[in-house]
């Protein structure tokens, strides 16, 4: 039975807490599924995912060098980060730990073809902030030339 831990967060304070519970529920079915033994929960709310300064999210790294894991699950690689290079440094450094990064919505495997997949996964997650971030930023200044 692999040893696994399990990372979860939402990006805004205007999402709800069942988001988090939500996806360890999905992660924890995944888990008992593949026989996995869950030692560890870490969920980072309402900080965004393309920031590093995640208290979990750090803990959690610090954790994969002391534990015997060889999985962190995840609801989708955009739980992780939507952030390239924190994407590619971050997994660097858990594949040091002797940890891979699986996310139960978007499997993939190490062929090629898997390794392309992920890192467009990861495009989109990083292309779906960016833009989100402008429209935000769009409608506020919008907002405020009504005076609202």
């Amino acid at each position: 039975m692999d040893n696994v831990v399990i990372y979860a967060r939402f990006s805004s304070s205007r999402q709800r807490e069942e988001s988090i519970e939500a996806q360890v529920r999905e992660c924890q079915a995944y888990a008992n599924q593949h026989d996995y033994n869950v030692l560890k929960v870490y969920a980072d709310r309402a900080i965004s995912g393309r920031s590093d300064e995640r208290p979990e999210f750090q803990l959690m790294l610090e954790d994969s060098a002391k534990q015997q894991l060889r999985y962190v699950l995840v609801y989708t690689f955009d739980r992780f980060s939507r952030n390239k290079y924190s994407n590619a440094v971050y997994k660097q450094k858990l594949k040091k730990n002797g940890v891979r990064v699986l996310s139960i919505k978007e499997q993939v495997d190490d062929s090629p073809v898997g390794v392309l997949m992920e890192s467009i996964f990861e495009g989109f997650a990083e292309y779906y902030s960016l833009e989100l971030a402008q429209k935000v930023k769009r409608g506020m200044k919008q907002s405020a030339l009504k005076g609202m």
